[in-house]
């Protein structure tokens, strides 16, 4: 006869605490996802929020807006995030059955290093951007960057470019308003999540190419405006579709969102790159949650729908704007909140109330 095992007092205290009716289970996993590295920070303040109302635990893997929708597709996830929509060819791969829910807003912004005047800011078009990252412009002073940034003497230096060598949804945002602001580079090199760049060095995430360019004098990228701003970067102002020099911020930002309507039907595959609103910030798009529209198992459908409910709160997008992340207008939030509720055959309910 085998002897019973002995178990320490904690843990059996343990086990007849989680036995009684109604014990709450706080280390309860309720949902995996997986996706956006520009998503995680506030992945991780909403997740621990909602842990603290509901006892239930969020994981989330920063594994890039690819890994996101790769991991999607294969099911291993109840949930993906991505800063770049799937395309109808990665929509088909799941049998149509995705629901994108813009969650939050983000931006990409212009960083160099170059010495100007005290207080100047850099002031750049989307044509120009486009013809530096095309290799047109290969010189700071260019006549066309002279021309938007009247009284300042640039010197004769070489603009070195350099760009995100990995997947990331803030490639595709970026090779988004360079193509609509240039034919040539729509046809010579499209947009996507990674392009073969025609020019440049590559940098591996925002860190990446944060470090190529304060290395070099006179280089120039592209990186996250949460991350440009935490760290401090200096960022061009750029021309917006209303012909307004705008410096990205937060308001900004929403203003993109407020200015490009959406269809009641929508499936909020939007761009809002190049928004005309006078006041929007012209590089600017939204963080898609990925989720089942139908089947899966209904308790963790109800658990995402509940997380969402939190999501789509003033509270919650303010959260995000307190750490660098633009709030959803009210209509577009009460849009994907209406649409958040019917996933998995689910209907309208309230926030997860704080727990007491």
């Amino acid at each position: 006869m085998t002897r019973p095992v002995a178990r320490p007092a904690a843990v059996l205290l343990a086990l007849c605490v989680a036995a009684l009716p109604g014990a709450p289970l706080r280390a309860q996993v309720a949902l995996t996802g997986a996706g956006s590295t520009f998503f995680n920070p506030l992945a991780t303040r909403w997740f621990s929020e909602y842990q603290k109302r509901t006892g239930k635990r969020i994981n989330y893997q920063s594994i890039g807006s690819g890994g996101g929708i790769r991991q999607f597709t294969q099911g291993t996830v109840d949930f993906g995030a991505t800063d770049g929509p799937m395309n109808d060819k990665q929509i088909a791969a799941v049998q149509g059955n995705v629901a994108h829910l813009p969650v939050t807003l983000g931006a990409v912004v212009i960083t160099y290093n170059l010495a100007l005047p005290p207080g100047t800011v850099l002031r750049l078009d989307a044509p120009t951007i486009a013809d530096i990252f095309l290799g047109r412009i290969i010189s700071w002073n260019d006549p066309r960057i002279a021309a938007l940034n009247p009284g300042i003497s640039f010197p004769k230096l070489d603009i070195l470019v350099t760009h995100r060598s990995d997947g990331s949804g803030t490639t595709y945002v970026f090779t988004d308003f360079l193509g609509k602001a240039s034919p040539e580079w729509e046809s010579r090199v499209g947009h996507g999540t990674a392009v073969k760049w025609p020019v440049g060095l590559g940098g591996k995430g925002n860190e990446g190419v944060t470090q190529q360019v304060k290395q070099w004098e006179g280089a120039l990228g592209y990186v996250e405006f949460s991350y440009a701003r935490a760290n401090r970067l200096q960022y061009a102002s750029l021309r917006n579709a209303a012909g307004a020099f705008v410096a990205p911020s937060l308001e900004g930002i929403s203003a993109a969102a407020a200015g490009t309507p959406l269809a009641p039907d929508t499936d909020f595959r939007v761009s809002i790159v190049n928004a005309p609103a006078k006041d929007a910030y012209p590089i600017a798009s939204y963080v898609w949650l990925l989720a089942r529209r139908d089947g899966g198992d209904p308790a963790r459908a109800a658990t995402l729908r509940d997380f969402l409910a939190y999501a789509f709160t003033p509270a919650a997008q303010q959260l995000g704007a307190a750490i660098g992340y633009a709030p959803l207008p009210a209509s577009v939030m009460a849009l994907a909140a209406k649409r958040a509720a019917a996933l998995g055959g689910g209907s309208p309910r309230a926030p997860a109330a704080a727990s007491r």
